[in-house]
């Protein structure tokens, strides 16, 4: 197998890093050197020849290749192991209704948030409970990680050139979870997405930063929902009205109160639909009065289209009366996308 991509002599792992570094190939951390053993190996755990099309970027049309994949999985720390599901996300991300190009070159700062569910992610070791939006987990870390650098060197994606973020936000370094399935009474996000149980699949969705929420002063699901909902309600006011996909990362203290109450994620999704709405002249309430004047104030905007747009994610520590919604980069042009993972 004849890889086609540049080639670079260098004296170490340090120079090559350096190198990196200095031509900006890199998200400013570290990288592993993608030696051509190395991506081999990785293509070799994908089963898939180096040119092979993994995706094709709708808008532009940039072909991302099995070769490409596999040197942004190796720089990022991955395993080889990891591929598969690599691959996934980054076919998931190609798919139009994701709208890959917006959600990079915007000026909104978004990020792609992978949620892995099946059997692959006891055997990759992924982390789905403490901390689980942040540090620790090499598989988390790397994966999501992974898909920020392919970003960066294939598709162009660099601060200041096509990514034209303003603030962006720190799940551009990595933002990957999985999903606690072994913990929760509810299907798991793929499986309610049309993943047949004891598959393993992606799902991808362009979020902006993520906002924590806590109550831990109710055992009613309503109440407990109405702080969800009103986080939902703020960013509504204060980012974009625009209705879309919301995740709602919920740990286990959260989901005991549903469990006893006799709630399921179709419930919390149909409740949240009903709430989590404002009007347009509650725009004046944070300043931005002259917008609400130009259209009818009394106009309702809900931030679901349906129920079904509420991605309800079983994630997160044990203990603490927390949860946290992720808000969408930009209502209906960027929609979460599923895709199965290939031999997985």
């Amino acid at each position: 197998m004849n890889l086609v991509s540049a080639v670079y002599d260098v004296a170490d792992a340090f120079e090559a890093n350096e190198l990196f570094q200095r031509n900006g190939w890199t998200d400013g951390l570290p990288i592993v050197p993608p030696t051509e053993a190395g991506v081999l190996c990785f293509l070799r755990a994908a089963g898939l020849e180096h040119d092979a099309v993994v995706g094709v970027e709708p808008v532009r049309r940039r072909r991302i290749t099995a070769e490409k994949v596999a040197i942004a999985a190796l720089m990022a720390g991955c395993l080889p192991e990891y591929m598969p599901v690599v691959i996934a996300v980054v076919r998931a991300m190609c798919e139009p209704e994701f709208g890959l190009h917006g959600s990079t070159a915007s000026t909104g700062g978004s990020a792609p948030f992978i949620v892995v569910n099946g059997p692959i992610r006891t055997a990759l070791g992924m982390n789905a409970t403490h901390n689980v939006l942040g540090n620790a987990c090499r598989a988390n870390a790397s994966i999501g990680r992974s898909i920020r650098l392919l970003l960066i060197n294939v598709l162009g994606g660099i601060p200041g050139q096509l990514d034209r973020s303003t603030l962006g936000h720190p799940g551009k370094f990595t933002f990957c979870i999985a999903e606690d399935e072994e913990d929760s009474p509810w299907p798991g996000l793929a499986q309610e997405r049309g993943v047949p149980e004891g598959a393993s699949a992606v799902t991808v969705m362009s979020v902006e930063s993520p906002h924590q929420i806590m109550n831990e002063w109710t055992h009613d699901p309503k109440e407990l929902l109405d702080t969800y909902a009103a986080a939902m309600r703020a960013n509504m006011l204060t980012y974009s009205i625009w209705e879309g996909n919301y995740a709602l990362v919920m740990p286990k203290q959260h989901r005991q109160t549903f469990t006893a109450a006799g709630w399921g994620k179709r419930e919390i999704r149909e409740y949240i639909y009903e709430t989590a709405q404002v009007k347009r002249a509650e725009w004046r309430t944070v300043g931005k009065a002259a917008v609400a004047g130009l259209k009818d104030e009394g106009r309702t905007y809900r931030a679901l289209r349906s129920p079904d747009d509420l991605l309800v994610i079983a994630a997160g520590g044990p203990a603490g009366a927390f949860g946290a919604i992720l808000p969408p980069w930009y209502g209906k042009k960027s929609l979460a996308v599923t895709k199965p993972i290939a031999g997985a």
